[in-house]
């Protein structure tokens, strides 16, 4: 665990956010709660340690699925230069933009670049229940790997109330069968809480 300059601290909430991962679907962090998410701030398609950066978390899928992480890389780029970018680099997960207002997202977890405008390289675990467990700020033009998050999964998994390790993880990871499911299991928890107050 760590804390960086301007970056979150483990144990605090995430704040919840709702962006575009595509002209007409978005993504809630909350929809996503129930399991670990990795957020992957970046700062621009198509140069060329984001696109090499974003490829090695779709090549290292499985690894995120034996902890049942569901890896996001967020942007100030539009949706449209995603779903090229994610086209053209065969990148499965969600790819959400921080367009408008530009870098809100990002302000709020200490990862925007007023200078420049876009979003710093910053990684975070965030916990089942919404909290910060992890999180690190590489420089710009440094590609931070995989590593990292993967030991802050483990680490996690080591908690008592972390995710089970899946030993057999699927080669084949559907990320939106895995979102789709977060999403219908959180919206039942909110119904079923709704029936429960007076």
């Amino acid at each position: 665990m760590s804390k960086e300059r301007g970056l979150l601290p483990s144990g605090q909430r995430a704040p919840d956010f709702e962006l575009p991962s595509t002209p007409d679907q978005r993504v809630a962090l909350s929809d996503l709660q129930g399991g670990p998410v990795v957020l992957a701030f970046y700062p621009a398609d198509w140069s060329p340690v984001c696109g090499d950066q974003m490829t090695l978390y779709q090549t290292v899928l499985p690894e995120f699925a034996r902890y049942d992480a569901i890896p996001v890389g967020i942007s100030v780029d539009g949706v449209w230069c995603h779903r090229a970018f994610a086209e053209n680099r065969a990148i499965s997960f969600p790819l959400l933009s921080d367009f408008h207002p530009k870098g809100d997202v990002a302000r709020q977890y200490g990862a925007y670049s007023d200078d420049d405008g876009v979003a710093e390289r910053a990684l975070y675990v965030i916990d089942p229940d919404g909290l910060v467990f992890w999180s690190h700020l590489s420089p710009r033009g440094l590609n931070p790997g995989a590593d990292g998050i993967l030991n802050a999964l483990a680490d996690l998994s080591a908690q008592p109330k972390g995710p089970q390790i899946q030993p057999d993880a699927r080669r084949d990871v559907d990320v939106a069968e895995q979102v789709a499911g977060r999403r219908e299991a959180n919206q039942a928890r909110r119904d079923e809480l709704k029936g429960e107050t007076p």
